[in-house]
């Protein structure tokens, strides 16, 4: 692509989107819309600051690291590999990276596929002990078959597909606009909301998408030049994914103030009135997507860390990126069969991303300012100080999820 961005029509710009899709797609699964959905129903439209917030926060930490990949053309995982010569304190960090990311992906993996059969079920009238294990066995294939471009079109599809579900339902919903505009930009935090901010930022700031990107850019470019169209597909398919999660926090705000959410599916009954009998297969199809798109993300995401951080050559196609892929995708299968989700588990990957994302911020900005890698494309004074900022929210965040993870445990 030898044009800049700028130069080309809207409908060129849309032919750039690609690897942000997979970002979006992944942050908006089964979790990020029961949050958004019990965020609506608690507080209204009063923590739309939270996922406007949560937004800006991903799109500038994806932003430095599709820059390290496109520049660098190097991983996020290799880049931290690289950044130390200790090697003691390298494979120190490098263990602790793996282990918090396997471990976290394959802990939710049975959450993600629960999320994806209760769409199907509710389209179907299937059992979802039946669902499950079908949808992970077609996730399995699909990072068995080696083709990023395949993953990569499938999660734009997702991800459009999730758009047009949860944006029409908060349309059809008719929501306040005045409450929106405040709920935006009048921050508050109501009483007893921190823990619902907390995991509104959670679940869009997520550590392995930031190891995906800085890989997956190098699919589709290699170029200085090249930076111009990553950023416009970061603006457009993470804004969306941001506009998708408070489009269900909106719909939630208007329709289900004071009701108590118990899942998503919950939605279903208050669309009712305005959907008829379409209401329960409109939502099952934006679950479903939500679902399969995180459970594809959550294994991807393990693959991919491991690949970059161990220096594994030809991608999806390695045998050991399958291998990986396939093991957490077998660990969700299992878990999801034998009802296995043991809170010591869930608890243990919780107080493990407490410390991961904070640590991840911070290698970022000491790797985005390394003049020998990166040169005149290191961070500027501007990324600097919001990405400091970040670091600051992100310990703050990393040391409220660790506390709370521990006293839950003692508990």
């Amino acid at each position: 692509m030898s044009q800049s961005t700028q130069k080309k029509s809207f409908k060129e710009k849309l032919k750039i989107i690609g690897p942000s899709a997979i970002i979006s797609a992944s942050f908006i699964g089964p979790g990020t819309i029961t949050t958004a959905t019990q965020a609506g129903a608690s507080y209204g439209y009063a923590l739309l600051w939270a996922v406007v917030f949560s937004v800006i926060t991903t799109m500038v930490l994806q932003m430095m690291v599709a820059r390290l990949g496109i520049i660098a053309q190097k991983g996020l995982g290799a880049a931290i590999r690289d950044q130390f010569e200790n090697l003691i304190l390298k494979y120190s960090v490098m263990g602790f990276v793996l282990m918090s990311i396997f471990i976290g992906c394959a802990a939710y993996m049975s959450g993600d596929l629960n999320g994806t059969s209760l769409g199907i079920a509710t389209l179907t009238g299937w059992s979802i002990n039946v669902i499950g294990p079908i949808v992970g066995i077609i996730v399995l294939l699909l990072g068995i078959s080696g083709s990023y471009k395949l993953v990569e079109k499938l999660m734009i599809v997702l991800v459009i597909i999730m758009s047009i579900v949860f944006i029409t339902t908060m349309i059809v919903a008719k929501p306040d606009l005045a409450g929106i505009f405040s709920g935006v930009f009048a921050p508050s935090m109501p009483p007893g909301s921190i823990i619902t901010i907390i995991a509104l930022i959670g679940t869009t700031v997520v550590p392995y998408n930031l190891f995906i990107h800085s890989s997956s850019v190098q699919e589709k470019w290699n170029k200085p030049s090249h930076l111009k169209d990553s950023r416009w597909d970061i603006f457009i398919t993470i804004g969306v994914g941001g506009l998708i999660t408070a489009a269900v926090l909106i719909t939630s705000g208007t329709l289900m103030r004071g009701v108590e959410v118990e899942t998503v599916a919950d939605l279903a009954l208050q669309l009712e009135p305005l959907l008829g009998s379409w209401a329960e297969t409109f939502l099952a199809i934006g679950i479903f997507s939500a679902g399969f798109s995180s459970t594809t993300a959550s294994a991807l995401g393990a693959a991919m860390v491991a690949s970059s951080m161990l220096k594994w050559e030809n991608g999806m196609k390695n045998w050991r990126f399958k291998t990986v892929f396939g093991s957490v995708i077998l660990i969700g299968i299992l878990s999801f069969i034998l009802n296995f989700e043991p809170l010591e588990v869930l608890l243990f990957a919780q107080a493990l991303n407490g410390i991961l994302l904070p640590g991840i911020a911070i290698l970022i900005m000491v790797i985005m300012n390394n003049k020998k890698l990166l040169g005149n494309y290191r961070n500027s004074l501007k990324v600097n100080v919001a990405g400091s900022i970040i670091v600051i929210i992100c310990l703050g965040l990393g040391t409220h999820s660790l506390i709370t993870a521990i006293g839950d445990f003692i508990g």
